[in-house]
């Protein structure tokens, strides 16, 4: 370890550290615009200078790049390194004038203007960016020329295949001088945040969401830089935890259960196809969950409900039952659209008070406390109109209205078409079934609506349970539901599957299929038709065989059986023909045991 003196305090490093690294460790600020502790330091900003004491001599040396001896007293606010930093503050605002970073520096040193000829530039030449492209493993730009056109550029001055759109570059920049559509010749391809709903960018590792469970970090492998060229991995070099695993690959886990909880969720109604709302042509022009993102507190805008330029909208309108109710999408109730709907009026009027338009067909609101809340919007002043809405659009009919959306819908109280301008537009999309449901029902032996929500055994009697046995279902992968009916479901589901558990012991069907070996000819056929998965195929016998534990005797495969090789037991031919043959020759008298006549 080295000892040295830091601002009086004797302090102790690694052998190879820099004096900031050190600093930064025992919490002392040192400003600096080129450091970046994933990159070789280069001390170009010269704005980490602090005062050396060594040797008997007085220095004066950029902290990011010195490394510390034995013995030094190191100074990082005297009044001397106080005015280097000054000048080179006012340096930079003489070059960068418009620059946030360099105008907030300029404001704690006290500059309000520089005495030197100012330039109408932003790049600081701090050298991050092309330090964090060699990292990349690509040099495909660098700093160039000398003098007055000392800049940073690619070669030839013309974009160039070396690079592959990585935006290290750019996401590194502190000016925000880099723009990477300059640079390369491919396509940039932003990564959208799935949590955001493609409101807000996100890294190649990320936290799926807050509070995910485990709360760990992923790696998108398709934008990780090492995982495509090897190169990079920053990540694993400053994970403290040594948690970064890139040879780790996707596997599939098997579980043996005693039961299974289907909860696979919906998805939210994708409005694209549906032109006439202008989703995804008019950028104010938001979806529920979207919006729902924005409202957040930990979303894009901190839950702020503030357009794309950053204003506090004056006229927001909702339009219900977008995908639901719909011949040509989804013809049932999405069943919470309504709610969710007044619930965003309420939050709007309330963040922003702005005036709000309810766009609906019918008001649905079932629950409890919900009628209460509809009348208590209306009191609110949000405005309901009655009607479907038949556009929106941009076309405007005055001129104060320019750069409102304008929506255009019928409405049916006051018989007349109504043309109102806003400034947010949110669309209360339906719900649909999850993708991949059809497998999943596939898998564990279960069956589909129309619509492709999973069918419970009874709507009444077992809306929990399956046909087969031990599978349950809760939430919405049964059909649309809200909060509450959901938590009420998946604690019902968990009950059930306790229960099912804790019992030790099970009766299965008595009459279930069995096949015979000796007729069987491996066909498969009666494995292809059964619905509960109870058929499997014995390769080494070439024959197929029944899990009467699985097996619900429905007969299907029995009636599928080419070779007649499947009986239901207790419903064999013998059985039935025995019973028909009694009842033919039953003795006189019969009738009044049986209640009818003897044949």
């Amino acid at each position: 370890m080295i000892t040295f003196t830091l601002n009086g305090k004797e302090v102790q490093g690694k052998k190879g550290q820099y004096i900031l690294q050190v600093a930064q460790e025992h919490g002392v600020e040192i400003p600096t615009l080129c450091y970046h502790k994933a990159l070789e330091p280069a001390g170009m900003c010269r704005l980490c200078m602090v005062e050396m004491h060594y040797g008997g001599r007085v220095r004066y040396v950029t902290s990011c790049n010195y490394v510390i001896r034995d013995g030094m007293e190191i100074k990082t606010d005297t009044e001397e390194v106080h005015h280097i930093r000054k000048v080179i503050v006012e340096m930079m605002l003489a070059r960068c004038p418009e620059v946030p970073v360099v105008k907030k520096l300029a404001q704690q040193y006290g500059i309000k203007e520089p005495r030197f000829k100012t330039e109408d530039d932003d790049c600081l030449l701090c050298g991050l960016c092309t330090r964090i492209c060699e990292k990349m493993g690509r040099g495909a730009i660098s700093l160039t020329g000398r003098g007055l056109e000392f800049k940073v550029d690619t070669p030839f001055h013309a974009q160039t295949d070396v690079c592959m759109a990585c935006g290290a570059c750019e996401s590194i920049c502190p000016t925000g001088h880099i723009d990477i559509r300059n640079i390369t010749k491919y396509e940039p391809r932003p990564l959208l945040s799935e949590w955001d709903v493609g409101l807000a960018t996100r890294s190649a590792v990320y936290l799926p969401f807050p509070q995910a469970v485990p709360l760990a970090a992923v790696i998108d492998p398709e934008a990780c830089v090492h995982l495509r060229t090897g190169n990079c991995g920053v990540c694993k070099e400053f994970c403290e935890a040594g948690a970064i695993d890139f040879n780790q690959k996707d596997e599939i886990v098997e579980i043996n259960a005693g039961s299974i909880i289907v909860a696979t969720g919906f998805e939210p109604f994708d409005p694209t196809p549906l032109t006439q709302y202008g989703f995804g042509r008019y950028p104010e022009v938001y979806t529920s969950i979207q919006f729902e993102r924005i409202n957040n507190a930990t979303g894009p805008t901190a839950g702020e409900i503030v357009t794309k330029d950053g204003r506090k909208p004056e006229a927001v309108a909702i339009i219900h039952c977008v995908g639901s109710r719909d011949q040509n999408h989804m013809k049932y109730c999405s069943r919470i659209c309504c709610m969710y709907s007044m619930k965003f009026a309420h939050l709007v009027r309330e963040k922003t008070g702005a005036e709000v338009y309810e766009f609906y067909i019918d008001i649905r609101s079932p629950g409890k406390g919900y009628e209460e809340f509809y009348n208590r919007l209306q009191e609110e002043g949000t405005h309901f109109i009655r009607g479907k809405v038949s556009q929106v659009t941009d076309i405007v009919d005055s001129p104060e209205d320019e750069g409102k959306l304008v929506v255009v819908a019928e409405d049916t109280l006051a018989r007349t078409v109504r043309r109102i301008p806003v400034d947010m537009v949110i669309l209360s999309v339906g719900l649909k079934p999850a993708a991949g449901i059809e497998e999943i029902a596939r898998m564990v032996g279960i069956s589909l609506d129309s619509d492709g929500w999973i069918n419970e055994l009874h709507p009444k009697l077992g809306p929990l349970a399956t046909p087969s046995d031990g599978i349950f279902i809760a939430g919405c992968c049964q059909g649309p539901k809200d909060i509450p009916d959901s938590v009420a479901q998946g604690q019902g589901a968990a009950g059930e599957a306790l229960s099912l558990i804790s019992r030790g012991k099970l009766e299965i069907e008595a009459a279930v299929s069995v096949i015979d070996p000796e007729r069987c000819m491996g066909c498969r056929q009666c494995e292809m038709v059964c619905v509960y998965g109870a058929i499997s195929y014995n390769a080494s016998l070439s024959v197929c065989e029944v899990n009467t534990a699985i097996c619900k005797g429905c007969g299907n495969c029995a009636a599928t059986c080419p070779n007649k090789a499947i009986e239901l037991r207790h419903f064999n031919n013998d059985e039935l023909l025995a019973e028909v043959e009694g009842l033919m020759f039953a003795p006189v008298g019969i009738e009044e045991h049986l209640g009818g006549t003897a044949m």
